[in-house]
C-alpha cells in the first residue's frame, strides 16, 4: 500500500502505477507486473471523501463554534479547501487501494 500511495507499482515499487492522473498503466513498465484485473472501481472516491470530510468537517465546526461568520466566509474558505485536498488526496489514496489489492490478489 506505501508504494501504491506514492503511485509507484506495488510490486517493484519502481514503474509509475498510472499512466494518467487516475488511469491505471496496464503493465508496469519496471517488472511487467499486470495491472488489468485489478479494478479499484468506487472505493477511492469513497475514502478520499472520507478522509476530507473528516479534515473540514472538525475545522468549519471549531470556526463556526469560536466566530459565527457569515455563510458567504464559510463558501470562500471551505469548498476550494475541499477541492485542492480532494484532487490531492484522490490519486495517492487510489494508489494505495492499487496496492492493497494487489497484494491481495498475489504477485501476477
Amino acid at each position: 500500500m506505501r508504494r501504491g500511495a506514492i503511485c509507484k507499482c506495488p510490486a517493484c515499487g519502481e514503474g509509475s502505477a498510472f499512466a494518467g492522473y487516475l488511469r491505471v498503466t496496464p503493465i508496469c513498465a519496471a517488472c511487467g507486473t499486470k495491472f488489468d484485473d485489478l479494478h479499484a472501481d468506487d472505493a477511492p472516491p469513497y475514502f478520499t471523501i472520507f478522509l476530507v470530510g473528516h479534515i473540514v468537517v472538525p475545522l468549519m465546526l471549531m470556526l463556526e463554534r469560536g466566530y459565527a461568520p457569515p455563510i458567504w466566509v464559510h463558501m470562500v474558505l471551505w469548498l476550494p479547501l475541499i477541492m485542492i485536498l480532494t484532487l490531492a488526496l484522490l490519486r495517492p489514496i487510489k494508489g494505495a487501494t492499487l496496492g492493497l489489492l494487489w497484494a491481495h490478489n498475489g504477485p501476477r
